[in-house]
């Protein structure tokens, strides 16, 4: 079966940005690598703004199917925590276009998740994750604010990976989600519990 042609002009996007990044790629190498005119280019996409953003919102549905398929079989909290994690960093480490703009062009991604649109996009990324989270939360707003944690702490290892800490390897992940991510939100039983 053929590939549509939104389907291709976004492939051939993300080919050409994993070539030469965001700022050099051109809508004539966009309909040439979609082996389509910019007639018909046009069609879909009124400029590459729209088509770069149109790339954002597929590659962000993909890692949220990555993301949902690391954890269907989380049988707890801290399991589906530290997959977020290991297949977040990986789906990210792994994306050609994505590494391309962090080695071409690094402070147009660093402005995004760093400086001026690190709320929003922060909290874009939380509710991406956070249905991961549902199953083990007690509210909506418990796995949101799981979710930003999550978000915040896999950002932060990949713009500063530390060797003693491999974000991608699933037993050191768990170590670190198990100390330090999950008590806070893990409710107490109430047998530990003392009372005033």
């Amino acid at each position: 079966m053929a590939t549509s042609p939104p389907l291709r002009i976004l492939d051939a996007m993300c080919d050409c940005v994993a070539l030469v990044g965001v700022s050099k790629t051109s809508l004539d190498d966009v309909a040439s690598g979609a082996g389509c005119s910019r007639a018909t280019l046009y069609r879909y996409f009124s400029n590459k703004q729209e088509l770069l953003s149109a790339l954002i919102a597929r590659e962000a549905e993909a890692l949220s199917g990555a993301l949902a398929d690391a954890t269907a079989e989380s049988g707890s909290l801290n399991e589906a925590c530290a997959a977020i994690i290991v297949e977040g960093a990986e789906f990210l480490l792994d994306h050609a276009a994505l590494s391309a703009v962090l080695a071409i062009e690094p402070a147009a991604v660093l402005r995004i998740v760093t400086l001026g649109g690190a709320d929003e996009f922060i909290r874009a990324a939380a509710a991406l994750v956070a249905p991961n989270l549902a199953a083990h939360m007690e509210t909506q707003q418990d796995a949101l604010r799981l979710a930003d944690l999550l978000v915040r702490i896999t950002l932060s290892h990949l713009q500063n990976p530390d060797p003693q800490f491999p974000i991608t390897d699933p037993p050191t992940v768990a170590r670190l989600v198990e100390q330090y991510i999950t008590p806070g939100f893990v409710r107490e039983p109430a047998a530990w519990r003392t009372d005033s």
